[in-house]
């Protein structure tokens, strides 16, 4: 059986309460993290949260009532969201503010990862090694919380992060802005030192269990492996985008 470390309880005052709170934070353009949802409830209410929340990019994870009860809260009517520690940024800015200073974008996009502590270190490694910013889905994502934050050394406080509706599009968005898009595959016969790494590009890490999904896979540029002479399944993938982020730095040292 696996050993799961138990995640802090969020703070009273990083939480938002209650439906009409809820939806007077996110039209006023407060950050919202996630929302925790009562499995059972419906409404007009509710749906106003959702169209809202599918606006704005905040996940809804549905739970029981136990779960938020855990909060150690009351009159949470059946809706508790969590106020982001990362402050969103829109992809395009980021883009046009890098290209404006001169220098060649290098993006790190995270598809279903879902462990922190991976999330964490990931975000560690692109800040040290010059990632100008990490995207990631609205749906699919382990919560960028304060565990995550304290897994990356404080790094996510400090690394531009994008949240998008959709992976696909932002593949589309990243090639009409002349940036390439290069995934990470174990059986892809390229190898990462066979990369032009110091064009501007993003690189897609998948998850733990699935890796990249595959309908992304095939609107990338290009598929890359990193070599290995052990005999073993696979790297941990917050240690892969250790060593590929280093790969990305290197070339771009060299060529200077």
């Amino acid at each position: 059986m696996k050993n799961f470390r138990q995640q802090h309880r969020p703070k009273k005052n990083t939480l938002v309460i209650g439906r009409k709170a809820i939806i007077e934070a996110m039209q006023s353009g407060k950050q919202l993290e996630r929302i925790y949802m009562q499995t059972t409830i419906h409404g007009e209410v509710i749906e106003e949260i959702r169209k809202l929340a599918e606006q704005k990019l905040v996940p809804i994870n549905k739970v029981p009532v136990e779960k938020l009860n855990g909060f150690n809260i009351s009159n949470h009517e059946g809706v508790v969201a969590v106020i982001s520690k990362i402050q969103y940024q829109d992809l395009q800015d980021i883009i046009s503010f890098i290209v404006e200073k001169g220098e060649v974008p290098l993006f790190l996009i995270l598809d279903g990862i879902t462990d922190i502590r991976n999330i964490g270190a990931i975000a560690r490694s692109a800040f040290c090694f010059g990632v100008n910013a990490i995207i990631i889905p609205d749906k699919g994502v382990g919560a960028l919380n304060e565990d995550a934050i304290l897994t990356s050394a404080g790094a996510l406080e400090k690394i531009p992060v994008c949240r998008v509706g959709s992976l696909m599009k932002t593949v589309d968005e990243l090639h009409l802005n002349g940036i390439k898009v290069f995934a990470s595959e174990m059986t892809a016969s390229k190898k990462l030192f066979e990369l032009e790494l110091k064009e501007p590009c993003a690189l897609v890490m998948g998850g733990e269990e699935h890796g990249v999904y595959q309908p992304l896979m095939k609107i990338c540029d290009e598929q890359f492996q990193i070599p290995m002479t052990g005999d073993f399944e696979s790297l941990n993938v917050s240690v892969a985008t250790g060593i590929i982020l280093y790969e990305a730095m290197r070339q771009r040292l060299v060529a200077r």
